[in-house]
């Protein structure tokens, strides 16, 4: 079931504190069922997750990783606490954040880190591909929206599919991210990273 409503994730995210994404989410595995989609959240972890994510995260680590002499990453994962950041999981978490940017490249931390020029550029891009099928322009404007969607999931770190996903698995990285803030139970936010490739322009 993909139609589900924003008035029903709206409800669903005054009932969990949720984020809007966990709860589509939730929405369409639980067939639109609100109360089966609470249960799936609470299990999931994210309405914990999400009540964590007002406090401060003023530990953590900066991590790295280098491949084969050619691409470097410098990544910076903040924790609350520095117990938590000296723990083998977060160490990890951090290893795994940086191999995800070597090898997915993206280009921003979070979607609200994209400048309004980048995607007004690319907004013009998508609408004049669109326009030039002769569709409406109703319909010009989902499918924009649908591959403005694809693109924050190519260019944003925390929408991207997490590389090390189990067989079976298809989680993002700000899912695989909110199931060690449950493990952890300390609020996580990647805070920025630095991608280096040899050879490529200065």
């Amino acid at each position: 079931m993909s139609d589900i409503s924003a008035e029903q994730v709206k409800n669903l995210r005054q009932k969990t504190g949720a984020g809007l994404m966990e709860c589509k989410k939730a929405l369409v595995d639980a067939g639109g069922d609100v109360d089966e989609a609470v249960t799936i959240l609470r299990k999931r972890g994210q309405a914990a997750a999400e009540k964590k994510a007002g406090r401060t995260t003023s530990e953590g680590l900066i991590g790295s990783y280098v491949h084969g002499g050619k691409i470097g990453v410098l990544i910076e994962v903040n924790c609350e606490t520095d117990f938590v950041a000296k723990t083998p999981q977060f160490q990890e978490l951090v290893k795994d954040l940086a191999m995800q940017v070597a090898a997915a490249q993206p280009r921003f931390v979070r979607r609200e880190d994209v400048p309004e020029e980048v995607l007004a550029k690319e907004r013009e891009i998508l609408t004049s591909q669109a326009e030039a099928s002769g569709k409406p322009p109703q319909v010009v404007a989902k499918i924009v929206e649908g591959k403005l969607g694809k693109f924050y999931a190519e260019a944003v770190l925390l929408e991207q599919r997490f590389i090390k996903n189990k067989e079976g698995e298809d989680i993002s990285v700000q899912e695989h991210i909110t199931s060690m803030i449950s493990v952890l139970k300390e609020n996580i936010q990647v805070r920025r990273f630095a991608r280096f490739e040899r050879g490529e322009p200065i």
